[in-house]
């Protein structure tokens, strides 16, 4: 069973330019359990997560995952998996390349694509190229990538955009099973409502300030 781990933000700052986007986070998501990051859009959620996987370098400050900085990480794809980004995938690729040439760059078995897929739910549309996927399909193909390792951490940002009702239910499910199992899953959103029925613990920020932690 993968070992979730604590992600460690303390004292975080960053500025882009006149723009205070994190101004001295500190925070702590413990494993087993969901944590919803909410904040309006434009609060610092995306440039925090951004810092987090090794991204965006802060001003002052650090962000850990397990004790370690994301670029010291042994196996990164096999400790952390996360989603930013719903697009990032070349519309000529079929979903199975797209992740068979990651799987091959992580060491990882090709029979790992096959799981992630069925996971996700997009088996039937393996071979299909990513440019036709719609914006739902593609954040499931974004959630099959963040599984290909086998991860203790998820961290996905607005992962239910795009999703039709049934597909939010779904997701819902897996990341509560997700955390059952032991890992750490944060996932950040601009909406309440949207992940409440989901997580267990909140981080809360505005304009970069943590604004509230604890138990929904």
């Amino acid at each position: 069973m993968p070992d979730g781990q604590v992600l460690d933000f303390s004292g975080l700052t960053k500025q882009f330019g006149s723009v205070l986007a994190v101004d001295g986070l500190t925070a702590r998501v413990e494993p087993g359990a969901v944590t919803a990051f909410l904040g309006p859009n434009g609060a610092g959620k995306t440039t925090t997560l951004r810092i987090l996987l090794g991204l965006v370098r802060p001003g002052s400050g650090s962000a850990t995952i397990g004790g370690v900085p994301y670029a010291k990480l042994r196996q990164p794809l096999q400790t952390v998996g996360a989603v930013l980004e719903a697009s990032s995938f070349h519309p000529g690729r079929s979903a199975a390349n797209h992740l068979t040439v990651y799987a091959q760059a992580a060491g990882l078995p090709s029979s790992r694509v096959d799981e992630v897929l069925g996971t996700v739910g997009l088996a039937d549309v393996a071979g299909r190229k990513v440019g036709g996927f719609s914006l739902g399909m593609r954040q499931r193909l974004g959630l099959a990538y963040a599984l290909l390792g086998d991860p203790g951490v998820l961290v996905l940002d607005e992962p239910a955009n795009g999703l039709d009702p049934e597909g939010i239910k779904w997701l819902r499910g897996l990341l509560r099973e997700l955390a059952r199992q032991g890992r750490t899953v944060l996932v950040s959103s601009h909406l309440l409502a949207e992940v409440q029925q989901t997580v267990d613990q909140l981080l809360i920020i505005a304009r970069g300030r943590l604004v509230f932690q604890g138990a929904l």
